[in-house]
């Protein structure tokens, strides 16, 4: 979904790395996959308790070492303003953070087969199986549709 700088913009906004935009240039972009590419390989290996890939690993903690954003009291509150580069040092210290962290033992992947998110795990006896609520709907309306096909291919006897 990072295809141009407005998504990249967008990206860092939602997640809460920034409150405005942050001024990325189309030149932002492919450095922006290619951080978001290592930090899932890097989760991908942690679940698969596998050795961490060089590479990404390099990345990750190359991209970590800029500085990273830096949250300001102003009078209405907090307000974050960043570079891209800023941005993205604090989406790699956070990858950083979790991986190395307690978190790291806690991160799950999504149990519907189509989902491809990461999520920690915080249920009670982490015996969540979903990354969200919408995940989890559709799982449970597949289940139904397949239930109900079932009953339908059933064939209908009588008793004597």
């Amino acid at each position: 979904m990072l295809t141009s700088a407005s998504s990249l913009d967008s990206w860092f906004r939602e997640s809460g790395m920034v409150d405005g935009d942050t001024g990325s240039r189309p030149s932002d972009v492919p450095k922006a996959v290619a951080l978001r590419e290592a930090i899932h390989s890097l989760i991908a290996t942690r679940l698969a308790n596998e050795g961490y890939d060089e590479s990404s690993l390099s990345l990750v903690n190359e991209t970590a070492r800029t500085p990273c954003t830096i949250p300001q009291l102003t009078a209405v509150g907090r307000r974050i303003d960043a570079t891209p580069e800023q941005a993205m040092s604090s989406v790699a210290r956070a990858a950083i953070d979790i991986l190395s962290g307690p978190d790291a033992q806690l991160l799950k992947e999504c149990g519907r087969p189509e989902c491809t998110q990461v999520y920690i795990d915080r249920s009670r006896g982490a015996r969540r199986d979903w990354c969200s609520t919408k995940c989890r709907h559709r799982v449970n309306a597949a289940a139904y549709r397949a239930r109900k096909r079932e009953d339908h291919s059933r064939p209908v006897t009588t008793r004597p």
